[in-house]
């Protein structure tokens, strides 16, 4: 987990925490162009799950969002509610999963992006970034394991979309067997970490 002090110096000052907003957006609209200039023939219904990191940024930025009352408190006051635990556990897997995903299916392609700075260094560096910013996620958020198991249903119901019907993320190379087998094990190990990373909700300790 990311030290304490540094979650606290990121998430409870204004500026610091507008500025990670801000640099989520900006990468949210990257990764959309992205996904426009390569993707197939795509049903809208579908983008959800065929866009999978701008969709995980999208996550993570309406968890750091829900801070913004908190700013001028600590940490461990910021807002909590079953709704709240679906959102932090979710886009926590998803950034987990997908920042993961990235540098394993850049390198299970190796040769065919390597040494290009950008779309091998650049690009395995940035994602790899989505796991650290996954896990301030904690330090302020909480999970229950109706959350943990909507994480793992939603992982499931993208590897299906992206291996069953093809749509996974642009690549350079066909995936095979070892990438799909490989993406639904980090969906479980993902969830796994979201279970060990996160404190359980209580309720009623939220009850005044």
């Amino acid at each position: 987990m990311i030290p304490e002090r540094y979650a606290r110096y990121y998430l409870e000052n204004a500026p610091s925490l507008t500025w990670l907003i801000f640099a989520n957006s900006v990468a949210i609209l990257v990764g959309i162009r992205f996904y426009v200039e390569t993707m197939p023939d795509v049903s809208t219904f579908l983008w959800p799950f065929y866009t999978d990191s701008p969709v995980a940024v999208f996550f993570a930025t309406l968890s750091l969002m829900a801070l913004v009352p908190n700013l001028g408190k600590r940490l461990d006051e910021a807002p909590q509610n079953l709704a709240l635990c679906y959102l932090h556990t979710i886009a926590f897997v998803w950034l987990v999963k997908y920042g993961i995903w990235t540098a394993l299916a850049l390198n299970l392609g190796f040769s065919q992006y390597f040494p290009e700075v950008w779309a091998y260094f650049g690009i395995i560096l940035t994602h790899l970034g989505f796991v650290g910013e996954a896990y301030l996620m904690p330090h302020y958020g909480k999970t229950t394991r109706g959350a943990l198991a909507a994480a793992l249903g939603l992982m499931f119901v993208n590897d299906f979309i992206d291996y069953g019907l093809g749509l996974h993320p642009p690549l350079r190379y066909e995936p095979g067997l070892a990438l799909p087998v490989l993406t639904v094990i980090l969906s479980v190990l993902t969830v796994w970490l979201a279970s060990r990373a996160f404190d359980r909700y209580d309720a009623t300790a939220t009850q005044h």
